[in-house]
């Protein structure tokens, strides 16, 4: 049997989410059903499965999180191939299939996108392994939810007759209430769930035969990729020129080699906070929260909370509270909190991008108060981790260490801050903070001046490869 490569797609954006899932750090990045985040619950749930270090498709700005994540929870180190632009998910498979090829294997690539739930992971282990001899002999499996209920928010699959992995029939769009109720009715109707088993080089030839712009702009993409260290980043002008397309798009929908696997695994891709609701463990009235929450003559709601919360009287309603913005919403209301994220872009708000606490690769910095000519920033810098040598044309920063050790450079000195120690960095100086220790380094940083943007920097030196 060929081998198994787990291929990771991490590039979505989990608008609906709002405000835990934001773009700059999306709901696969995150604990929403349990204490591991949802990439880290996807590898763990593939392990057991395979000896093959994964195949993770990101966003180059993820890529930090992506191999943080991976290596906290001791996963093999992934190779990492980063899109310069989101180009949908034939794109970034081919891609995915070209790296899996390059040592000159054709394996069958496991393809699950990272921010999906899967309850019953014994089902998931023998329908992976069910489905593995179809893959193998040229078919692209994918599988299919067996129903629970009339659902409208996901595509269905129409299988033909028979046991095991059978042909499609056809791929239908998300139906009206009318339609999925039929669909349930006469069976033989699968939710789409977006996860496949198909060897790498079918998958290819299956995508030159329908769109061979696509194949044409990967290749080249791949073909001029930087490598550094794990991370694959594909060439931004040729990837930038490839079609966007999915795969069920580009080569399920098209293909006489469409196999369907029915399955009971305890699936839920997780695109709402009705979703979220539905996967989490609830109380005798139906309420499921996360945090400090107390729920009073309230039912059927779900809270997230980073402070107290308290529900009184309320039903079927959605709280979700983080440092910078609280949700309300009615539970058969969720799917337009996209709605909230595009007004946000529309009015240039940070909020739809960002937390308050900002996270880089060499740990993160939190906005805890902010004012005219100030504002006042909590740091936290990973061992052995610095930032890039910079200096600020309109700013000047103090700098307070709470916990660990900061080695500073300013200008022409070099020296080691420890706690309850201080000091200042002036306007155009050039400065670098970093942590020599073995224990994480905290400090206030208070920036006075004219003009505190996150674009008033200037980099000379940086080991994460940022301009």
């Amino acid at each position: 049997m060929a081998t198994l490569q787990p291929v990771l797609l991490s590039g979505g954006s989990g608008t609906r989410l709002w405000p835990l899932s934001r773009e700059a750090y999306p709901k696969q990045f995150l604990p929403l059903a349990g204490d591991a985040t949802m990439l880290q619950a996807t590898w763990r749930r593939v392990a057991a499965l395979t000896d093959a270090a994964p195949i993770v498709v990101a966003g180059e700005d993820h890529r930090f999180l992506v191999a943080e994540q991976l290596r906290q929870i001791g996963a093999p180190t992934p190779a990492i191939l980063l899109e310069p632009v989101g180009r949908n998910t034939a794109p970034a498979i081919a891609a995915a299939a070209l790296q899996a090829m390059a040592n000159g294997e054709d394996p069958l690539l496991l393809v699950l996108p990272s921010d999906h739930v899967v309850r019953d992971e014994a089902a998931f282990h023998a329908a992976v392994r069910a489905a593995m001899p179809a893959a193998a002999d040229g078919m692209l499996v994918t599988f299919g939810i067996v129903p629970t209920a009339a659902e409208t928010g996901f595509g269905y699959i129409q299988a033909a007759p028979g046991d095991g992995v059978r042909p499609v029939v056809r791929f239908v769009e998300k139906p009206d209430a009318a339609t999925a109720q039929a669909y349930l009715q006469a069976g033989g109707y699968y939710w789409n769930s977006g996860m496949f088993l198909l060897r790498a080089s079918r998958y290819l030839d299956e995508l030159q035969r329908f769109r061979p712009d696509i194949v044409a702009t990967v290749r080249a993409a791949f073909a001029a990729a930087s490598r550094d260290g794990d991370f694959i980043r594909l060439d931004k002008a040729a990837f930038a020129a490839c079609p966007s397309d999915s795969i069920d798009y580009a080569v399920m929908e098209k293909t006489d080699a469409a196999g369907v696997l029915p399955v009971e695994i305890g699936w839920n891709d997780v695109g709402s906070w009705a979703a979220l609701w539905a996967v989490s463990e609830q109380d005798t009235d139906g309420n499921a929260h996360h945090g400090d929450v107390i729920a009073i003559d309230s039912r059927n709601s779900y809270a997230y909370a980073r402070r107290l919360v308290a529900l009184v009287g309320v039903e079927d309603l959605v709280v979700v509270e983080t440092d910078d913005a609280v949700l309300v919403a009615r539970k058969d209301k969720v799917q337009q909190v996209k709605d909230v994220v595009a007004r946000l872009k529309a009015d240039a708000r940070t909020q739809a991008v960002l937390h308050r606490e900002v996270h880089r690769p060499w740990g993160s910095y939190d906005s805890v108060d902010v004012g005219e000519r100030f504002q006042v920033k909590r740091i936290k810098v990973k061992p052995g981790a610095r930032l890039s040598l910079q200096s600020h044309a309109r700013r000047a920063e103090h700098w307070v260490v709470v916990r660990g050790i900061a080695r500073v450079t300013r200008d022409n000195d070099v020296f080691d801050l420890y706690p309850n120690q201080s000091t200042y960095i002036p306007i155009g100086a050039k400065h670098r903070l970093e942590n020599p220790g073995h224990e994480p380094l905290e400090l206030i940083e208070v920036q006075s001046g004219d003009y505190l943007g996150e674009d008033d920097i200037v980099r000379y030196e940086d080991v994460y490869g940022r301009s």
